[in-house]
């Protein structure tokens, strides 16, 4: 998934292009308003991490901008303005999130993620896809090749985060988190039993040299797309 940041700062601009990159995105920064939106039109990014104060203009008007040319994916400003006006002012121009700086980036990941996910699971926008394999959220089937599998919402919920992080484990903790967190009465290996039966509905499709969902000691659970095929 290819991500734009626009951060004048160029200290800020590398650590999220360090941090973001070692998690598996894709990442162009730039630092103008004018570069956003030309880059935006040229690359169309997943998502938007986007500063206030630019040299050349307002990240409010580069997010207005986005959003009027059909921009439908998270913007997430970054700023160090924290004003409950400023604040107001940034959701109302269609952004998704407001992080202040100075920010914990483990904290913003996990809220670009958190609406990526939401994005992937509305399904009316278009499929998901990691390497050959396609979900379609809407009626919730796999597709690889010519092997189509239909799953349940939660599975293809599941299966979806993995597609978001391919090759990258996602921990079991951050699973549970996504998916079932707002469930009271949900315990930590929910997320187990579900990794087995998603297993099981791609065993056709790891069978046919498509990706399979490993275990990754200590780390968590991984969509492997160099997964060999299991004859």
């Amino acid at each position: 998934m290819n991500i734009l940041v626009v951060e004048d700062d160029s200290d800020i601009g590398a650590i999220l292009s360090r941090g973001l990159s070692a998690e598996g995105f894709d990442v162009t920064v730039v630092g103008r308003a004018d570069a956003a939106l030309d880059t935006a039109r040229q690359y169309n990014p997943c998502a938007v991490v986007l500063d206030i104060m630019l040299p050349d203009g307002s990240g409010i008007d580069v997010c207005r901008e986005l959003r009027a040319t059909g921009h439908s994916g998270p913007i997430l400003f970054l700023s160090a303005k924290d004003e409950v006006h400023d604040r107001a002012e940034g959701l109302g121009a269609g952004a998704d999130d407001y992080i202040v700086k100075p920010f914990v980036f483990g904290e913003l990941l996990a809220r670009l993620r958190a609406h990526l996910l939401h994005r992937l699971g509305e399904g009316h926008s278009g499929r998901v896809v990691a390497g050959r394999l396609v979900l379609d959220p809407s009626t919730r089937t796999a597709m690889f090749g010519e092997v189509h599998v239909r799953l349940t919402e939660r599975e293809a919920e599941l299966l979806a985060l993995l597609m978001a992080n391919p090759n990258r484990p996602v921990p079991r903790g951050e699973i549970f988190d996504r998916l079932w967190a707002s469930q009271g009465g949900a315990s930590l290996n929910v997320v187990d039993v579900y990794v087995g039966y998603l297993r099981t509905k791609l065993a056709p499709v790891s069978r046919a040299g498509g990706p399979q969902v490993s275990t990754v000691r200590g780390r968590g659970f991984m969509l492997d797309l160099s997964a060999p095929a299991a004859h």
